[in-house]
């Protein structure tokens, strides 16, 4: 299956604003529809839960293939790549720097979307970062 980071952003979006208590663990079946994403398939949203597991953004991940993940909460790596993708403007020139490369890697994509934000920061505080 191919990674669609599109669709691992949404899938951030969404643990994030599920509604729960920080200290508590719960489990995200690919079926709930907290996790839903409009034109993914089930199999695509579990796949993409467990690679965002894997890049660490997630904590306390215990992955059950039979009835989901267990999810506590994001993690400061989490937080930091979501913050620096969460605005559209930012994010779609992310993924064209992405494309125009011809390829990324995760690192790279942080870094791309650091550099567009920190970009964004300067020209809207005119402070040199």
């Amino acid at each position: 299956m191919i990674r669609d980071m599109e669709l691992i952003r949404a899938l951030l979006l969404k643990l994030e604003a599920i509604p729960k208590h920080p200290a508590s663990n719960m489990t995200i079946d690919p079926n709930d529809k907290e996790v839903a994403v409009p034109g993914y398939e089930v199999e695509q949203i579990a796949y993409h839960l467990e690679l965002i597991d894997e890049a660490g953004f997630i904590d306390n991940a215990n992955i059950h293939p039979s009835y989901g993940i267990g999810f506590r909460k994001l993690t400061w790596d989490g937080h930091d790549f979501l913050d620096s993708i969460r605005d559209p403007d930012v994010w779609n020139k992310t993924k064209q720097g992405a494309a125009a490369a011809g390829g990324f890697t995760l690192d790279l994509l942080k870094d791309l979307a650091k550099g567009f934000l920190r970009k964004q920061i300067e020209e809207r505080t005119g402070i040199t970062l």
